[in-house]
């Protein structure tokens, strides 16, 4: 069912790919690989290649410390944790949309709660081009970090006491703990929220899209925004397609190279 579901859609945009098709002007052609030539020389292309990049190190990076802190936070706590979780998993449970429009007004330069909280500042966070691609990150860390927080937390609960025991009674202390016991026990469970939180960065839309639409002067427009702008707006269909075909096969490289490790890991099949 899933291929059926996904297969003819894919074929139909890799033969897309190889036209020049903008139905406003009435052209309709087979271009063969020219979409691509033009993407390898289109700075605009790769500038949202780089503000791709970007974006998904430095959110999946927070996210992972972020979520571990938040992990061991969870753990430690004697009394409250399910409220805590609760509250944890709220931002996470909350649609991307509405995730977008709380932070549009947590950003507002002159009313927004993070200028308030700055002391009165009016940087306009979402308006600067040096502001508004680290807005994007946090809000988007703020919204997924809950759920690398969970893997990690249902795994450290799995951890047998006996083993920090252990560690009290050979004289290692916190940082000493977490280096050598935590963390190792965790980079299975890391691994996989690694790979699933890089090939949502990679695919995010609905955050940028509504917070800034790929602005100010192209900072936040990311592969997705700008195939967006390019099928929808500006109806270059066999453009747009092939910026979508760019998009699929650096999905396709990165999963493959993260079910290696975890087929290393011992983690899949």
């Amino acid at each position: 069912m899933l291929g059926s579901l996904t297969l003819y859609p894919t074929i139909w945009v890799g033969w897309l790919s190889l036209q020049r098709r903008i139905p406003t002007f009435g052209v309709n052609r087979f271009e063969g690989l020219g979409n691509y030539a033009f993407l390898a020389t289109d700075p605009r292309f790769w500038k949202a290649a780089e503000v791709t990049v970007l974006f998904t190190l430095a959110s999946v990076a927070l996210e992972l410390v972020g979520g571990v802190l938040a992990a061991l936070a969870l753990r430690g706590q004697r009394s409250g944790s399910r409220i805590a979780l609760s509250f944890l998993l709220l931002a996470w449970a909350l649609p991307s949309v509405v995730t977008a429009k709380l932070f549009e007004w947590l950003y507002h330069p002159s009313a927004g709660l993070v200028n308030v909280l700055l002391g009165g500042r009016s940087w306009n966070w979402l308006g600067d081009p040096a502001l508004a691609l680290p807005g994007l990150i946090v809000a988007d860390v703020w919204r997924t970090m809950p759920f690398v927080a969970l893997l990690c937390y249902a795994r450290l609960l799995t951890i047998p006491p006996e083993v920090y025991e252990a560690a009290r009674v050979d004289g290692a202390g916190r940082l000493a703990t977490l280096r050598s016991i935590t963390l190792p026990l965790l980079r299975s469970i890391l691994l996989v929220a690694l790979l699933f939180r890089t090939l949502d960065a990679l695919r995010a839309f609905d955050l940028m899209y509504v917070l800034t639409g790929g602005g100010p002067a192209n900072t936040t427009e990311t592969l997705t925004v700008y195939a967006y702008r390019t099928l929808f707006q500006t109806l270059q269909l066999g453009f747009g397609a092939a910026i979508g075909v760019v998009i699929f096969a650096l999905v396709m490289l990165v999963a493959a190279g993260y079910l290696r490790m975890l087929r290393r890991e011992g983690l899949a099949a």
